[in-house]
């Protein structure tokens, strides 16, 4: 299925007229698992203000001189570790993501014929060239969802800031609408909780539960940005639908970069200290990420479980990302529909 579903450019779909369309974005993925196909994909992932808010003067040296020749060929080899035999994981769940919405929303007949197309902001196919191709298809309405249920300046802000530079192209321009996050949004709260229980189903409920979250710099979330507090509200919300108490759960930031100071706590430095406060069983699940990736299965899934047995822990659970569930697939579905629903009359 994952084969079948992943796309790297948009295409015309069958019985689906482009007047009105959907399109899912998310960060993007390197071609191939090699330091060259990473390189290329860091440097346009990190070279954009909206990732690493510096100087350019001051970053873009230190960018091309130190970090890509030292960070692509480590950033590879993590890469391999989780590289399938249909390619990147992210690219094929989110492949599979956009047909699964795509299904759901056409069983409906009031939205049968809404597109749902993909766009990266760091690689192909990129937002200029999906909403190009919607244009020349006549699209006249689009809805742009951000697979990032909780918006950052880093992440949405980049999205923004794409899709306005690619429509300085377009003549005729469309209805433009935009969901900013969903963090707190009730049916992708219940397909989180959906998910743990699932994964909990004929398993001792000994584990504690981390929520671990994307980081980024302290600084931004001083200057506005409202990533933190909105995590915050994810964690309590799911631990509230599954009826956790205070203790048997926790939040944590990962993925820091640069020597910055970052949202804390830090899932690496919480797995490691777990052990010693008696916590010999951890479920981990990374609510911030709609679709697994580098992040989620290297970084905690491989990287993440190794800290913590060597810790003294004894039992490591990660819960995959929703992907390309049904679950997933309805929880978004509902979100659209909330934000179209003038659409669906034509």
């Amino acid at each position: 299925m994952a084969g079948a579903a992943a796309r790297d450019s948009p295409q015309s779909t069958p019985g689906r007229p482009a007047d009105g369309a959907v399109v899912l974005v998310n960060t993007g993925t390197p071609a191939a698992p090699r330091s060259a196909a990473v390189r290329a994909f860091l440097r346009r992932f990190l070279s954009d203000p909206r990732v690493i808010e510096l100087p350019r003067a001051l970053w873009l040296p230190l960018l091309y001189g130190l970090v890509l020749p030292l960070r692509s060929p480590r950033s590879a080899h993590k890469y391999r570790q989780i590289w399938q035999a249909d390619g990147s994981p992210l690219m094929i769940h989110n492949s599979g993501l956009r047909a699964a919405l795509e299904q759901v929303l056409g069983a409906d007949s009031q939205w049968a014929a809404l597109r749902v197309e993909q766009a990266f902001l760091y690689s192909r196919p990129y937002v200029g060239e999906t909403l190009d191709a919607l244009r020349d298809a006549g699209a006249r309405r689009l809805l742009i969802l951000p697979l990032f249920p909780q918006s950052s300046g880093s992440t949405t802000g980049a999205v923004y800031d794409q899709v306005g530079q690619a429509l300085r192209r377009w003549r005729a321009l469309p209805e433009l609408r935009f969901i900013a996050g969903y963090h707190a949004q009730a049916p992708y709260i219940a397909a989180l909780a959906a998910s743990l229980s699932n994964h909990w189903l004929g398993r001792a409920r000994d584990s504690h539960l981390l929520m671990s979250f994307h980081g980024i710099p302290q600084s931004y979330v001083t200057l506005g940005d409202r990533y933190a507090a909105e995590c915050r509200q994810t964690a309590a919300q799911l631990a509230l639908a599954l009826r956790l108490a205070p203790r048997e759960w926790s939040l944590s930031f990962q993925s820091r970069f640069g020597a910055n100071r970052w949202l804390t706590p830090a899932t690496d430095a919480t797995l490691r200290e777990l052990p010693g406060r008696g916590i010999r069983a951890v479920t981990v699940i990374c609510p911030g990420f709609a679709v697994d990736c580098l992040e989620t299965l290297e970084e905690v899934a491989l990287t993440g479980r190794e800290m913590f047995l060597q810790a003294g822990g004894e039992r490591f659970d990660y819960v995959p990302a929703l992907n390309a569930s049904r679950e997933h697939a309805e929880a978004l579905a509902q979100l659209l529909r909330g934000h179209s629903s003038d659409w669906a009359a034509g």
